[in-house]
């Protein structure tokens, strides 16, 4: 079998494999845009990546029941894949990326205040965009460590061994 009928015979996870992901991705553009957006807009970014969050989790939790059919403990096994899927994808997606871009948002405009004479509307501009050049670079650390965190502990608890992507 050749790489392309690998690929096609692959199911596609439309939370993992298609423009969808990107949707986990809103909150970090809602940091990115803070200096120039009403806070609201912020808080609606989160509410995007969040409903993607939980929509990622409920369809694991329904892969694993179809999966685990009747067997004796399937409802453990589909409580555990609803629960790391969520907990994973809340630090790997919302709370530790947000909290990164924020950071590096808020440093970028407080250096450019203290050490340019910039207006402030274009200390803005060049704060959002540090803050979406910076998202790309976030994404594989930020994932490996939620992976080893997971890993670690609570993975420990519930004898999964699935990682996500």
């Amino acid at each position: 079998m050749d790489m392309t009928e690998e690929k096609t015979n692959k199911a596609v996870d439309i939370y993992r494999d298609t423009w969808v992901r990107f949707l986990g991705y809103a909150n970090e553009v809602g940091e990115a845009f803070r200096p120039l957006v009403p806070v609201s807009l912020v808080w609606g970014s989160y509410a995007v990546a969040t409903a993607y969050v939980t929509a990622d989790a409920v369809d694991k939790g329904k892969k694993a029941a179809l999966a685990h059919g009747d067997e004796p403990g399937q409802t453990t096994r589909v409580a555990a894949a609803v629960a790391d899927t969520f907990v994973w994808q809340a630090l790997a997606s919302i709370v530790i990326p947000g909290f990164t871009i924020n950071r590096v948002c808020a440093a970028t405009l407080y250096l450019l205040g203290r050490t340019t004479k910039l207006p402030l509307p274009v200390r803005k501009w060049t704060t959002t965009a540090v803050g979406l050049s910076t998202i790309p670079f976030i994404i594989s650390p930020i994932d490996r460590s939620v992976d080893y965190l997971l890993d670690s502990s609570l993975r420990k608890v519930y004898g999964h061994s699935e990682k996500q992507e």
